[in-house]
């Protein structure tokens, strides 16, 4: 079990409103910014103040609504965006690293990822090559035609995955953020993305986990970034070093702040552990051919049938994890799994 640290976020979160931003510890700020047409609702953004520097963690999605709320928030620090002298982004989906380039723009801060986080940027030569293989994809995992259309990319999604800036920094596993007057090290955690990180600042004793671990949902672990073998396998290793923030609260990049990091790390693992199993009864059922057959024998929240579009994209792309995952632990899945370029969400 968890404990709630942040009351009123907690509160807004139920009553689905925006929290207010805070000041968890002296120079330590959590600020809102909103996550437009999605049901998370706000990305939580974090400025990490030092000496004459600052660092803004996950700035979130890019929207003039969500940079008027930056700056509303920068502000209550008594800071604008031209004091911002780092950007640090936990992985590279458009909630977290999307307004890097805006902040970036206002300030002249370097932007950085995890060392092992990709860039979509080797996707631009082709379009319609980058289109037809992930369209390929889903062919291969059994899609019907009727439903690919909607599930795979377009060019105007090749459009906006590409237009993204590269990072002018890489962070490895270990690091220190350069940042005067902070000491915040780097613990990579690939799962959710191949190069997702976390930031451990011992000194506040607090840890800010992105979207590897969240008080209430279980962050989506697929079959599609970049040079991503298992990344289910690369999770759970994420979620068994997380022992190292034990005693500290938590501070994820959507919901609320928290205690029981460990805690809520094993029930994480149970219950991904436990669509294993249940997607390892569908097998044996021996009915399933594609990764689509056992996505539609696998319990849905509001059921298979209701999942369209993007959602259906992301619960295709779990499946195939799960399968991966298997197959690299021995069982024979007896399933085609393999992609033709893989690409990410």
């Amino acid at each position: 079990m968890i404990t709630v640290t942040a009351d009123e976020q907690f509160q807004a979160w139920k009553a689905k409103v925006m929290p207010a931003v805070e000041e968890v510890r002296p120079g330590v700020w959590s600020i809102p910014v909103p996550f437009i047409n999605n049901p998370m609702r706000y990305t939580l953004a974090y400025l990490l103040v030092g000496d004459g520097e600052a660092a803004l963690v996950d700035p979130g999605w890019d929207s003039d609504e969500g940079w008027d709320a930056l700056k509303a928030g920068l502000a209550q620090a008594s800071l604008t965006p031209s004091d911002i002298t780092g950007i640090v982004v936990t992985h590279f989906h458009p909630d977290h690293l999307g307004m890097a380039a805006r902040l970036r723009a206002a300030s002249g801060a370097w932007v950085a990822l995890g060392e092992n986080e990709p860039m979509p940027s080797n996707w631009r030569a082709d379009p319609d090559q980058f289109v037809a293989e992930d369209r390929a994809q889903f062919e291969a995992w059994g899609v019907p035609a009727e439903f690919l259309d909607e599930v795979s990319f377009q060019a105007d999604t090749w459009a906006q995955m590409t237009n993204v800036a590269a990072p002018q920094r890489r962070l490895a596993d270990g690091d220190l953020l350069p940042i005067a007057g902070l000491t915040v090290r780097v613990l990579a955690t690939p799962g959710h993305t191949p190069g997702h990180i976390c930031l451990v600042d011992e000194a506040n004793q607090l840890m800010l986990t992105g979207d590897h671990v969240l008080p209430r949902i279980t962050p989506h672990v697929s079959l599609e970034a970049q040079n991503h073998a298992d990344p289910l396998g690369d999770y759970f290793n994420s979620l068994t070093i997380m022992g190292v923030g034990a005693d500290m609260e938590v501070l994820p990049a959507h919901e609320y702040r928290f205690r029981g990091l460990v805690e809520r790390a094993l029930e994480l693992e149970n219950h991904t552990l436990e669509r294993s199993r249940e997607v390892i009864a569908v097998l044996e059922a021996g009915a399933a051919r594609t990764v689509w057959d056992v996505s539609k024998e696998l319990t849905w929240s509001r059921g298979f049938a209701s999942l369209r579009g993007f959602t259906l994209r992301l619960a295709l792309a779990e499946t195939a994890s799960h399968l991966v995952y298997l197959s690299a632990r021995g069982r024979d899945i007896g399933i085609q799994v393999s992609r033709g370029t893989p690409v990410g969400t």
